[in-house]
């Protein structure tokens, strides 16, 4: 081993370049990137593999910095090695649309893989990454052709070890006996409101050997570079169980400040950078100065790992010629693209076949395109029974020595830990290679909130299939029953909510779902029985939203979705028989699909001159851009029987007869009644 001047320039040059940029932005967190400046020169000049000319290569090592406020650290290292960030990216840190945001986002800086800042979500994304590694390199590699080896090496600080999520994702990590999983604590002793001895003081390392983690220590993580290459090195060594290395550091090391939390967050005074650089042998007036040596000795490590990747490509290309179909479908995995024709396993639906929740739906399209998209793997946090999220014959993905299955199989056990599996999945999804779906009641994914959030954000393909999706899961009552899930959900922007209303609607949601490679789905799916009904198709229900019964000379439209959908047409007969009054009924089981087409379209659907009411035994929060009156929950539900709950809430025939009548009176006398399409300002973003 062994570290030269020029190494001890390159690990104070990041420091002063986090000085300065927080300084410049007069925003940010210099302190971390200042502490941990040491390790990630040690990472990625002397261990990590990478080609910042190709920031996708599939074999890179992965690197996930899950104390993301410290983005400033992992900016400078994208600048340093060759990254397509500049010099003027970092003096634009924390400014609108610059590519140097306040918290690193995958989607809009080249070298970033996942979008972290919500502390412990970027650990518990790094156990994604792995399960992802494992599970690729074992479907794809073969006797001579090691095409996937990379290891996942993550930075977190004392923040994310505290959130739960990382305690999930951690805990499952261990039993799944990741040898490729490095993570690196910065034990710095320092929090937001001070050292840590005032809330988290318990032993981690022994909290992580439980878990069933590999740990080591290196005590002085300012200094001891060789000693911090030596444990990385070690961790490689371990093949059956991830690492944490607890690495000792101080918080903004070289500022007056040094080792407290008011270095923390905010930057550093004029006179302390003017110290801080005359201390590191730079010059105070000069600021973003990088010696010309950094910049060599960064080159040379990314020209070795170009240097791999054409190695890798070779290797490749040999591989194409010995196992064609298992290049031809590693090459289209990583484009983003399905199978051709994947589409036509798709189940399709009359009004004879019988009536079938949708839950169940879910699991015939599964059973269907299993086979068919072979990158698809996913699981359920301990709902599988309930969820039916498992294909007949799955396999699942379970360290071979368990016995319990191999890292060939798609069929993940999250256990009972739905953060945890969202955050995983957003990691398994950034991978590449993987188009990941987890199972859940309806109303846990909001344990999940954090991690759904940064699915948006990250624009990655993720699928909740989210059983029990209303009052209708029945006895088990309010605390199971999700009132607001949907209302919050449909807010997220970039986030696919969909609620089908009978197979084809389900089959539709699948369809647009796995189809849509940067935007996220939640599936909302129920317990009870739904009919097959008579005008839906995928081809209509994949606008979103569309007219499932016409009716000439109609005096209001019914909105609905999901299993309200079946009773708005019980409804329209009640109206008719008892009321005189005829009735249109819409389905929009995606209001973010139906938002994006035409507003023509739209118009067709829910246009001029009639009223509307929504129909949802949910919130109504969110109906009133759809629709003039809202028929819904804006209450917790009941314990009982789904069909005395519905009756309970008056989601019956009659009761919706009821408030249809009651709006066809409001209305009548408003001259040009306007669509809530057609007002005059309805602005999405």
């Amino acid at each position: 081993m062994g570290y030269s001047d020029t190494d001890k320039l390159a690990i104070n040059t990041i420091r002063v370049l986090a000085a300065d940029a927080t300084a410049h932005a007069n925003s940010g967190h210099p302190g971390a990137p200042m502490g941990m400046a040491p390790v990630a020169h040690v990472l990625w000049n002397k261990i990590m593999k990478f080609n910042p000319k190709n920031p996708k290569w599939l074999n890179r090592d992965r690197f996930v910095l899950s104390n993301g406020h410290a983005c400033m650290l992992q900016y400078a290292l994208l600048h340093l090695y060759g990254y397509a960030l500049s010099i003027d990216d970092i003096k634009a840190f924390r400014s609108v649309d610059s590519i140097t945001p306040g918290h690193p986002e995958a989607h809009d800086t080249p070298g970033i893989e996942v979008t972290t800042g919500p502390l412990g979500q970027g650990i518990s994304n790094a156990v994604g990454l792995a399960m992802a590694q494992a599970h690729t390199s074992a479907t794809f590699n073969k006797p001579g052709f090691e095409l996937v080896n990379n290891y996942t090496y993550c930075f977190l600080g004392d923040g994310c070890l505290m959130e739960g999520v990382s305690s999930e994702a951690s805990s499952l990590a261990g039993h799944l006996q990741l040898g490729n999983l490095i993570a690196i604590w910065d034990d710095n002793h320092i929090t937001i409101d001070g050292d840590t001895n005032q809330a988290f003081t318990e032993d981690v390392l022994k909290r992580y050997e439980a878990y069933g983690w590999h740990t080591l220590t290196v005590g002085d993580g300012e200094n001891d570079l060789d000693g911090i290459e030596a444990a990385i090195k070690k961790a490689q060594e371990v093949k059956d169980k991830p690492t944490l290395i607890r690495l000792t550091t101080i918080i903004g090391y070289g500022s007056k400040l040094q080792g407290t939390h008011s270095v923390h967050g905010s930057p550093l005074k004029a006179d302390d950078i003017k110290q801080l650089k005359e201390k590191f042998g730079f010059n105070p007036e000069e600021s973003f100065a990088v010696p010309q040596e950094v910049y060599d000795l960064c080159h040379q490590a990314a020209s070795r790992g170009a240097a791999a990747e054409e190695e890798w490509n070779q290797l490749f290309a040999k591989y194409a010629e010995q196992y064609k179909s298992e290049h031809d479908d590693l090459v289209r995995r990583l484009k983003g693209d399905l199978p051709e024709g994947w589409e036509k396993s798709l189940p399709v639906y009359t009004p004879a076949d019988p009536a079938v929740a949708s839950r169940k739906l879910s699991e015939t399209v599964l059973n269907k395109i299993y086979g068919v998209i072979p990158e698809l793997i996913g699981g359920s946090a301990d709902l599988t029974g309930s969820n039916l999220t498992r294909w007949k014959g799955a396999i699942d993905f379970q360290p071979p020595s368990t016995g319990l299955g191999d890292y060939t199989g798609r069929y993940i056990r999250f256990g009972v830990r739905e953060h945890g599996m969202g955050a995983i999945m957003n990691g398994l999804a950034a991978y590449g290679t993987l188009l990941p779906y987890g199972g859940t009641f309806l109303n846990f994914v909001s344990y999940a909130a954090g991690a759904v959030r940064l699915s948006s954000l990250s624009q990655v393909r993720t699928i909740w299939v989210a059983t029990h999706d209303s009052i209708g899961l029945g006895e088990d009552g309010p605390t199971h029953q999700p009132i607001e899930t949907l209302a919050h959900f449909r807010a997220i922007p970039n986030m696919m909510v969909w609620r089908p209303a009978d197979g084809n609607e389900t089959s539709a949601a699948y369809y647009v779902a796995l189809t849509s490679k940067h935007t996220p789905s939640i599936i909302a799916l129920s317990r009870q029985n739904l009919p097959q009904l008579e005008g839906s198709t995928i081809e209509r229900a994949i606008k979103g939203g569309y007219v499932l019964h016409e009716q000439e000379g109609a005096q209001i439209t019914l909105v609905s979705t999901g299993s309200e959908v079946c009773i708005c047409i019980d409804a329209v007969k009640e109206l008719a028989e008892k009321h005189n009054i005829k009735a249109r009924v819409v389905s929009i089981p995606c209001t973010e699909v139906f938002d994006v087409q035409p507003k023509d379209y739209r118009l067709s659907v829910l246009p001029d001159g009639i009223p509307s009411l929504s129909v949802e035994v949910m919130s109504t929060l969110g109906w009133e851009r759809y629709t003039h009156e809202q028929f819904g929950l804006n209450r917790f539900g009941a314990s009982g029987a789904y069909k005395d709950v519905y009756k309970k809430f008056e989601f019956t025939p009659e009761g919706i007869a009821k408030r249809a009548i009651a709006t066809v009176d409001f209305w009548k006398d408003v001259p040009n009644i306007r669509s809530p399409i057609n007002r005059a300002f309805q602005q999405i973003i």
